[in-house]
């Protein structure tokens, strides 16, 4: 059975050494307070994905849930374990006071994510949906929908779902069918059919709070006449309490590669009752609301399966005796030698150690700019945002290809083994496959990135984090950093000019871009986590030099450096080939030709 124990030492490195996560806090509301329980947060999540979550996470996937006359049960002991997130506290600790939150920085809530993913993906997915729900009524709800639901939400005794997805559209979303027609009393009766809803039903919580993408009947066309409905399972009564069931029901449960322990439903709404979040025909902006909180988060995902598989891979390699090392004999008091002295594992597993360590950097530099939106100044708020939109789709897209990569690596390195569903590794890379595709998949990442983040605005954000990349090569330009800021200094300026000559493309031809976008996202990603990963090595550099009990920890930090920069980070070259060869390459086949090999 899999295991996973908490990195703490390396989350208090980036948060309190890379990213000076204190001193952060103390600019924003309510810092001081972050500041005192920071590491208790970290010890008590520790143990909640330690003992709690992890050990449900095998189990939950063989069990699975079940429907049965519209009600689904969870897998054994999911339920108990939801019971205790709620006792602890959990759900409300980065969430606005004036609702029953204790108004802790978001950022303190990604870190929690990333251990209760690692742990188990698949029950993180019932209260990760609450926390998008939360966002999107927080900013665009009434005041009686807050009180009467964010307040639940909060609580944790109420859970979320976002309900977008219908059979005939997903990404495409001015396709969606269901409807919602305003009644007398100020509700609205919504029809309609969703799929693919995340813990759409389920046992853990008392009611269930879905927001739903609906057309009111004089709704434009496409995304223009979208509105957001508020759709409980059960009404509330005048005490708070669920009432009278609601018109909606799950119909059947998604039969799915991976994450089995969450219900994936579909969702009937047949006339039930809705209430207007937000404003008629907005809807599509509110949700974004949710949907890129949803999106950073399924980037934790993808990186914190990246660390459970790296984790569980480094302690078989430690284990596992085959045939000798090619330099000589590593233990010869044994059989053969444990597999970790062989390259090529090495090079698996400094890949997955690399990938979790850097994705990890980039996540809380994200959770960072997270908090400054929601506190900072209007200046700094401003530019947060913009640094954020413009990475959340690189940690979306790029951490969970990463992630997948990694977990296929982990069962590799198990062997045969890693193929037989006991060791979990399987599982890993099934939970895996998922982030690639839900909230948006790869490609829709890559287009949002180039398309909309960088060449709509002329490349104007890009040129702010590549200005800033550029500033900090410049300041650690000294003979021990060059083997990290060199490098770095070349392909950030690459990364400028290779969006100016897509660019010129996309001006004659704009399929340019949905031609290079995937090349072009992977290229950013590459270069993002070199930044973060020359910022590591230079603090583990600055520790050695004045002295430091935990020389093997530092050490180690610029050693997965080094190995990234001359083992992944030459990627890049590749890509950027690839992303000029522009879209003929893509295009001239003829859509007839593709099935001329199955002609008879």
């Amino acid at each position: 059975m899999p295991t996973y124990k908490a990195p703490l030492r390396d989350m208090r490195f980036v948060m309190n050494e890379l990213l000076e996560f204190p001193k952060h806090y103390e600019t924003l509301p309510g810092g001081s307070d972050a500041v005192e329980v920071a590491d208790a947060i970290l010890e008590e999540g520790a143990k909640f994905a330690e003992n709690v979550l992890t050990p449900l996470n095998l189990s939950g996937d063989q069990e699975g849930c079940s429907l049965k006359d519209g009600e689904v049960t969870t897998p054994k002991g999911f339920k108990e374990a939801y019971q205790q997130y709620v006792e602890g506290g959990w759900p409300s600790m980065s969430q606005d006071p004036d609702y029953g939150g204790q108004g802790l920085p978001h950022s303190l809530g990604m870190v929690l994510n990333e251990m209760i993913t690692s742990s188990n993906l698949a029950w993180g997915m019932y209260p990760g949906l609450s926390h998008g729900a939360m966002d999107a009524l927080r900013h665009h709800g009434s005041e009686v929908l807050k009180q009467t639901y964010l307040t639940k939400l909060i609580e944790g005794t109420w859970t979320g779902t976002m309900c977008l997805t219908e059979p005939h559209c997903g990404t495409d979303l001015g396709l969606i069918k269901t409807k919602a027609e305003p009644q007398d009393n100020e509700t609205y009766r919504v029809t309609g059919t969703k799929i693919f809803i995340s813990a759409g039903e389920h046992d853990l919580a008392e009611n269930i709070v879905h927001l739903v993408l609906a057309k009111l009947p004089d709704a434009p066309a496409g995304t223009k006449g979208i509105s957001l409905f508020l759709v409980p399972k059960f009404m509330p009564n005048d005490d708070g309490t669920p009432g009278t069931r609601n018109a909606v029901q799950c119909g059947a449960l998604e039969h799915k590669m991976g994450i089995h322990g969450n219900s994936t439903c579909v969702m009937n709404f047949d006339g039930a009752t809705g209430f207007l979040v937000g404003q008629p025909n907005k809807g599509l902006s509110a949700m974004f609301t949710m949907m890129n909180a949803a999106r950073i988060g399924v980037g934790i995902q993808g990186q914190g399966l990246t660390e459970v598989a790296y984790q569980n891979s480094l302690a078989y390699a430690r284990d596992r005796l085959q045939m000798r090392a090619l330099s000589g004999s590593k233990a010869p008091e044994k059989a053969a030698d444990p597999i970790i002295v062989h390259p090529d594992v090495r090079r698996m597993l400094l890949t997955q150690k690399a990938f979790s360590e850097g994705g990890r950097a980039l996540i809380y530099y994200t959770a960072k700019l997270v908090d400054q939106v929601e506190h900072g100044s209007d200046e700094a708020k401003a530019d947060a945002d913009e640094l954020l939109g413009l990475l959340t789709p690189i940690v979306k897209a790029f951490l969970t290809e990463a992630g997948f990569d990694s977990t296929n690596e982990g069962l590799q390195i198990f062997g045969g083994h890693g193929f037989i569903a006991e060791w979990g590794m399987e599982q890993f890379v099934r939970d895996a496959r998922i982030t690639r595709l839900y909230e948006g998949t790869t490609g829709i990442q890559a287009l949002d990135l180039l398309g909309r983040k960088v060449l709509m605005n002329q490349g104007e954000s890009l040129r702010k984090f590549t200005k800033q990349i550029h500033k900090f090569c410049q300041a650690a330009e000294d003979e021990q950093m060059s083997e990290f800021t060199e490098p770095l200094a070349k392909v950030n300026k690459e990364w400028g000019e290779l969006t100016m000559k897509i660019g010129m493309a996309a001006m004659q031809n704009r399929d340019e871009v949905g031609a290079a976008s995937f090349d072009y996202l992977m290229y950013s990603g590459y270069v993002t986590l070199a930044y973060f990963f020359a910022q590591m090595a230079q603090v583990a550099q600055r520790q050695l030099a004045s002295g430091t009990s935990e020389t093997a920890f530092y050490q180690a930090k610029i050693e997965t450096a080094r190995f990234y920069y001359q083992r992944l980070l030459p990627r890049t070259q590749a890509l950027a080939t690839s992303m000029l060869a522009g879209a003929d390459t893509l295009l001239n086949l003829s859509e007839d030709d593709f099935g001329l090999a199955f002609e008879v």
